[in-house]
């Protein structure tokens, strides 16, 4: 009588009342508690199936092989003889596992090289493409083929535009007075909610409001924008094309004019039934500015360049070509400079009459700047990064940092009201409202609402704070009265 899974005599036998088999006590209950089967049949077993079998206590004899010395040798050699051939079949299997992984390692460092010989080539490809419509010119919606590099200049017609519109804009800002009858501080403090539309365009990225503060432009992921009337809460000209995702928008006077990830840039009439595509850029345009004139539009694209339209002629007239890619832009508003954020975090300000770097602003972190908003009086910068919570405050006087306003959350978007007082600034946790005061050159925070967006614009004589979340809907901040 011999134990099932040791195979010597057991000392305390006992035997399955299911299986028959017989099992050393203390083998068998240590399987069964660990395991709860019988380790010959599989079956369930419990210990209580066990059935303890009464024999004598008698000293186990020696195996017959093992009495003697000739009978241990051939054990002995048996044993080596089974070790040596564990032995040759690991050292096998070893061999074959590190031919497998040279293999496999190999294949990796061929793939990564192949790699990045791609995005080499993309990237040399993209450069070639950009240079390309630097010198050739991309086609118009005319058809003509009109492309200035930057070396080249602007032509002195677009140099006289941007001279008169500085010495007007820049005269009559320093004796300008805030319009009697403008929201005070007291009135947005007691901003709320007082509309909600329904989901318009769902992957907003921009909001842009008209000079009358009753329409706005709005557009998403699917290709289609629109304008949306704030008293009526609903879209009321749809704006429709096969451009790819709407990246951008602004208004020039009555007109909207809209960016696409396909690169096309669309200024459509009034009602929205007519439209003139310009074809600039060998990539996604994703930022537009206005000139304060009204007759020049400045884009950004991932080819690395920004451009200059004259939107009388719907050409290009300038092209500009940089090292790092532009995530938005920005005119000042007396329109001698533009702004463009990369996503390296510099802020680079060209002169636009020369098209000359006139300062860069690096930022700390250096996280992609998402937007660009110049204070009314000329002389402040607010800017927001990707992923953070501060809105940054440029002294253009001095070039450097004058503050920064902790928001607590991400802050995606960030605008001036046209007073230069209240600065709003809106991400995922809500909207914040900064009061700046002229004397002191600080903030005081006026408005915190839960309301969360991805942009955000003043409208009315700042009396309502349009904010657009990425699912489309528009919601309007104002007073309830």
């Amino acid at each position: 009588m011999l134990c099932a899974i040791s195979g010597e005599a057991p000392k305390e036998p006992v035997i399955s009342t299911k299986s028959g088999n017989v099992f050393e006590k203390r083998l068998i209950e240590a399987y069964i508690t660990e395991n709860g089967k019988d380790p010959i049949t599989g079956e369930e077993l419990t210990l209580n199936d066990l059935l303890e079998v009464k024999s004598p206590r008698v000293v186990r004899p020696r195996p017959p092989t093992l009495t003697s010395i000739p009978s241990l040798l051939t054990v002995f050699q048996n044993e080596w003889d089974a070790l040596a051939l564990e032995t040759f079949t690991l050292q096998q299997q070893l061999t074959q596992t590190r031919q497998e992984l040279s293999t496999a390692l190999y294949q990796h460092d061929a793939a990564v090289r192949v790699i990045a010989r791609l995005i080499k080539e993309r990237d040399e490809a993209r450069d070639a493409l950009a240079r390309l419509s630097i010198s050739g010119g991309a086609p118009q919606a005319d058809g003509d083929a009109m492309q200035v590099d930057a070396e080249v200049g602007l032509s002195e017609e677009v140099k006289t535009v941007i001279e008169e519109t500085h010495a007007k804009l820049s005269a009559g800002r320093k004796k300008r007075a805030i319009p009697e009858g403008w929201v005070n501080a007291d009135a947005i403090s007691e901003f709320k909610e007082v509309e909600s539309s329904e989901s318009l365009y769902p992957g907003t990225k921009f909001i842009s409001v008209d000079g009358s503060g009753e329409l706005a432009l709005v557009g998403g992921a699917d290709g289609v924008s629109g304008i949306y009337s704030v008293p009526n809460n609903e879209v009321i000209t749809p704006l429709k094309a096969e451009d790819g995702a709407i990246t951008d928008g602004l208004w020039r006077g009555k007109q909207p004019v809209t960016a696409s990830e396909n690169g096309v840039i669309r200024v459509w009439s009034e009602d929205g039934s007519e439209n003139t595509a310009l074809r600039s850029h060998a990539g996604a345009v994703v930022a537009l500015a206005l000139h304060p004139s009204g007759d020049i539009l400045a884009s950004v694209g991932v080819d690395k360049t920004w451009i200059l339209h004259d939107l009388k002629t719907n050409k290009v007239v300038a092209q500009v070509r940089s090292d790092e890619d532009f995530s938005s832009a920005a005119f000042h508003p007396d329109g001698h400079l533009f702004a463009a954020g990369t996503t390296a975090g510099n802020i680079v300000i060209y002169d636009t009459k020369s098209l000359s770097i006139a300062a860069t602003f690096p930022h700390n972190p250096a996280l992609p700047v998402t937007s660009l908003a110049f204070n009314e009086n000329g002389f402040l910068l607010a800017t927001t990064l990707r992923d953070d919570s501060s809105v940054y405050i440029w002294n253009l006087r001095k070039g450097a940092l004058q503050t920064s306003v902790d928001t607590g959350s991400r802050v995606d978007d960030a605008a001036w009201d046209w007073s230069g007082q209240f600065l709003a600034a809106t991400g995922n946790n809500g909207v914040v409202v900064q009061f700046y005061d002229k004397k002191t050159k600080g903030f005081a925070e006026l408005l915190r609402r839960g309301t969360q967006g991805v942009a955000v614009g003043w409208a009315d004589g700042a009396s309502k704070l349009l904010v657009a979340a990425q699912d489309g809907v528009v919601r309007v901040l104002g007073s309830e009265a």
